[in-house]
């Protein structure tokens, strides 16, 4: 990896953290943590690290709170409810009041279809009441 390449990683993986801490406030510790765990795919949370959460919530075109209504409208038509989950609980760290999250359901029934909005219902309800 040149000196160049190395450097954008370390300034995307900083970033990474930075996103991820503000979206999930208090589950990180401080400084730069490793996240192999020694098992199969082991780098796939890094690689989310730097790519999606340093490379794209670092971003500044949009806000926190509008980036949390677009992937819980992704999510709800991927059919993705682990990562509707962990995204609900970040969507109210970003502002989103629960009436707010409920209307993303109800609207993604009409793109996305019934069964993923119940699907989502469920997985949303699950999310909040931890």
């Amino acid at each position: 990896m040149s000196d160049k390449s190395a450097e954008e990683a370390t300034d995307l993986r900083a970033a990474g953290w930075k996103a991820m801490r503000a979206a999930l406030p208090g589950v990180f510790p401080e400084g730069d943590i490793d996240l192999r765990d020694g098992r199969l795919g082991e780098d796939l949370v890094d690689i989310g690290l730097t790519s999606v959460w340093g490379a794209l919530w670092g971003r500044e075109g949009l806000a926190p709170r509008d980036r949390s209504l677009v992937t819980l409208g992704i999510l709800i038509a991927l059919g993705a409810e682990t990562e509707l989950k962990t995204h609900v609980r970040i969507a109210r760290s970003n502002g989103l009041t629960q009436d707010e999250i409920a209307e993303v359901v109800y609207h993604s029934s009409g793109y996305a279809g019934f069964p993923r909005a119940l699907a989502a219902r469920a997985a949303a309800r699950e999310a909040l009441e931890r």
